[in-house]
């Protein structure tokens, strides 16, 4: 089963990596206050695994939301 056409199409993101348009942000898979580990990992991971099976392949992440916890 191929991943659906997402709306907006894509882009190529530095010359040489294309990305859906249309992206997720990732900000509230980490902890509480957006910061830190997320309160259910497994959870966290099933939302991305979700954003990825509806053709989402730009997602926004920032070591701002904790070292390593989103990116």
């Amino acid at each position: 089963m191929s991943a659906p056409t997402p709306p907006g199409g894509t882009f190529d993101l530095g010359g040489d990596l294309t990305v859906t348009r249309f992206g997720y942000g990732a900000m509230q898979l980490a902890g509480p206050h957006v910061f830190g580990p997320p309160a259910d990992r497994e959870a966290a991971i099933e939302v991305l695994h979700d954003v990825i099976d509806l053709g989402i392949t730009h997602i926004d992440t920032s070591d701002y939301y904790g070292p390593f916890v989103t990116n």
